[in-house]
């Protein structure tokens, strides 16, 4: 009896020291995503609508409300081509973007027809406060968010292309718009569209853990390499909802001696290092 109570007295502590050691090494592969919209407010987000100065909200065009960012039209007449977008303040290069949303509702009067239900994940981007009064969009690469009439197919995840191109398959794409062949989501279901950006290396867009295109080499209209920029979200003249906008930086320090070591980074930033 002794025996098997010191026995498993021994077992006991061997696996608390397992335990403690598979935390030690696993530590560095732990993902730190941070949730960029806190569902309260819209701190840490500048707003640009075509005809406005920076920060003015037309319309209350973006609001939070019931902890979900809305993008909404009831205080506007006639939607009159004010296309915005809603930046946030902070730029990326490598990293992983998820983005729930939902298109609820009508569409406002005068909206163009190809915005029904409509919406896009601007990233690469200049700045909200790069762009000129009258811009319509950012240069930037769109991961467009396309949601079905109720019956007919309708592509979602495709790119489309403001000031940019980028390669396909190998050879630069010039149009502003390419279809990704990707599934058609119908009404108001929520949709997952994660984007995973590795600088001007490789790009994928993915909706319900799905891989529906995949490119490389962002680029200004004039071949500038684009390997990074800000994030926004566009209002188009569909009302549309977003309850989680998340990310995890994929550039950070890749030193395994540094305290602050991530395994799953792509990219090294020595200058970020935390040694203790």
């Amino acid at each position: 009896m002794r025996f098997s109570l010191l026995l498993s007295l021994i077992l006991l502590i061997l696996s608390a020291c397992a335990s403690e050691e598979m935390e030690i090494t696993t530590a560095g592969d732990t993902e730190q995503w941070v949730e960029l919209f806190n569902g309260e407010n819209l701190d840490g987000w500048d707003l640009k609508i075509r005809g406005y100065e920076l920060n003015e909200n037309f319309g209350n065009t973006f609001r939070v409300e019931d902890g979900l960012m809305k993008v909404r039209y009831d205080e506007y007449d006639t939607f009159d081509e004010k296309f915005g977008h809603i930046f946030y303040e902070e730029p990326f290069s490598y990293y992983r973007l998820i983005v729930e949303y939902r298109f609820v509702g009508e569409q406002v009067e005068n909206g163009p027809g190809w915005a029904f239900m409509n919406n896009g994940i601007m990233f690469h981007s200049q700045s909200a406060e790069s762009m000129e009064t009258d811009q319509d969009f950012p240069d930037s690469i769109e991961f467009q968010l396309l949601g079905g009439d109720g019956e007919n197919e309708r592509s979602n995840g495709s790119i489309c292309t403001p000031g940019t191109h980028v390669v396909v398959a190998g050879e630069l794409r010039t149009e502003h718009c390419i279809n990704s062949g990707g599934p058609t989501h119908h009404g108001d279901q929520w949709v997952t569209a994660e984007l995973v950006a590795y600088g001007d290396e490789m790009i994928q867009h993915i909706l319900n853990g799905e891989v529906v295109f995949e490119y490389t080499n962002p680029q200004l209209e004039d071949g500038t390499p684009l390997t990074g920029g800000y994030i926004a979200l566009q209002s188009e003249s569909h009302p549309t909802d977003i309850r989680s906008v998340r990310i995890l930086n994929l550039e950070g320090c890749m030193d395994e001696d540094a305290s602050n070591f991530k395994s799953y980074y792509v990219q090294d930033n020595p200058d970020d290092c935390v040694y203790d």
